[in-house]
């Protein structure tokens, strides 16, 4: 299948959108089409989040430099729809001029939007947009943008947060605690340099300035994100989610000063490559959606000139089960924004040694697939993805005796509801994500296929199932030319 793919243009030094250069066409071999990569070098982190006046933007960590991590900028991306990204320049630069790998270097952190004004910084119509950010053994500091987040400023009595030769304090993430009218921060730290004491601090603000700790929790690590979810999509029954780096997550209470958990740390994801998890601020109550994003840690690029790539953005939720309320994850709806002409099939039994691959006609690299079935005698089913004409691909199976799910390495126990199992899987060019049972169970990786390998292979073995539903699109690039 073929893709539209676009152009976009920039200048190859500071990534300025430039009508006067060379095009840049993004369709390298494992160049994700519709993922986020910035256009070179490395990139890990997702930074920033917030939405303000149509337009999400997207930070995140970039070193200028090259490949490798290290020299940490903040890279920017708006979108307007969080599947279509513009690329604009640098948004922070390290403090201090540091030219050092690492000290000063603009680390993790969050975004928010100074409706009041309260930091007394906003000059002109448009709200401050304020970042705050770790600037890495120099304190957390804070930057502001009073253009919609076009340029950006340093707030001149950084730090707001002193650093601490004691402490590894870093990765704030801010927001507006309703209950208790005042803002929170959630900081990873180590106090006193004591490995048994990881884990994430809360303190609270009236000025977004001036901040005061509250409470610590050991037992975390890294990039903290805390958020208030229905569960059941019940607006009276609330429950706080609190977020590790890796993603994983613990269920309970929060008052602004506190939080108690009322379930244990669980795994947010099942596969290979995710990481620093981060949801956006300021979406409109019109719209409801609690959004995350996250990097796919570990994924290789080899020969790109890029170094790394985003998951798909989705959207949280909480939903009680026998055992207990989980997180569901699942990818936002826009992704139909890039569905092209699909196939679709019903109600198809099939039986082993029987049946042609039902799908045999489907090929691509940028695929969305979402599927209903009904496990009658199976031993196990799945799909072979990215098969190439010596029938070699990747594997994703459903083990029926073992219930798991598995997947590059990775497995994870997913029970059937009714004898079924749904699933739904994002294809791109160098990763697969997989959404079992609506998102109970997620699964992340990355991989790298052999160039032309685009089939696609439906298998069941030691019995039959029944393809309840069957829908796959193939997806087109997001790449446009850069206005």
């Amino acid at each position: 299948m073929k893709f539209p793919f676009l152009i976009l243009i920039f200048s190859l030094v500071s990534l300025t959108v430039s009508a006067d250069k060379p095009v840049k066409i993004f369709n390298e071999l494992y160049r994700p089409q519709f993922h986020f990569t910035p256009e070179k070098n490395w990139h890990n982190d997702p930074n920033g989040l917030v939405f303000y006046k149509g337009e999400y933007h997207l930070f995140y960590q970039y070193n200028p430099f090259g490949n490798e991590w290290g020299y940490m900028h903040w890279g920017h991306a708006i979108s307007t729809d969080l599947v279509h990204w513009e690329h604009l320049p640098i948004a922070l630069f390290p403090d201090n001029d540091s030219k050092d790998k690492e000290l000063c270097t603009a680390f993790s952190g969050c975004g928010l939007i100074d409706y009041n004004n309260l930091t007394g910084l906003q000059k002109g119509e448009e709200k401050t947009i304020l970042l705050f950010y770790t600037s890495q053994k120099c304190g957390q500091r804070l930057a502001y943008s009073n253009d919609k987040g076009r340029t950006w400023l340093k707030y001149e009595k950084n730090p707001i947060i002193a650093f601490d030769e004691t402490d590894d304090a870093r990765d704030p993430k801010v927001f507006w605690h309703e209950a208790s009218k005042q803002f929170v921060m959630v900081l990873y730290r180590k106090p006193n340099n004591d490995d048994k004491q990881k884990g994430v601090s809360f303190y609270t603000s009236q000025n977004l300035i001036n901040w005061d700790l509250k409470s610590h929790l050991p037992g975390f690590f890294e990039c903290p994100d805390l958020v208030e979810l229905s569960v059941n999509r019940r607006a009276d029954d609330k429950k706080w989610v609190l977020f590790d780096g890796d993603g994983s997550y613990v269920i309970g209470s929060f008052n602004s000063e506190k939080f108690v958990p009322d379930s244990p740390k669980m795994p947010g994801d099942f596969g290979a490559n995710y990481y620093a998890t981060q949801t956006w601020s300021n979406i409109p109550e019109s719209d409801g959606r609690t959004i995350q994003i996250a990097w796919m840690k570990g994924g290789e690029f080899t020969g790109m000139p890029f170094n790394g790539q985003m998951t798909f953005p989705c959207e949280l939720s909480l939903k009680k089960f026998t055992e207990g309320i989980k997180l569901v994850r699942k990818p936002i709806k826009e992704i139909e924004l890039l569905h092209e002409k699909g196939e679709k099939w019903e109600n198809e039994n099939l039986i082993p040694g029987l049946n042609k691959n039902l799908i045999r006609g489907v090929k691509g690299d940028c695929l969305h697939i979402i599927g209903s079935f009904k496990i009658k005698s199976a031993d196990s089913f799945g799909f072979v993805i990215r098969l190439d004409k010596k029938n070699n691909g990747t594997e994703l199976m459903y083990n029926v005796k073992a219930k798991t799910l598995s997947c590059m390495g990775k497995s994870a126990v997913v029970e059937p509801v009714d004898a079924t199992l749904k699933l739904e899987i994002l294809l791109d060019r160098s990763s697969i994500e997989i959404f079992a049972n609506e998102g109970k169970v997620v699964m992340s990786s990355c991989f790298s296929p052999l160039e032309n390998a685009n089939g696609l292979y439906l298998f069941n073995t030691g019995g039959e199932i029944l393809v309840e539903k069957l829908e796959i699109y193939p997806l087109e690039s997001i790449w446009e030319k850069e206005k």
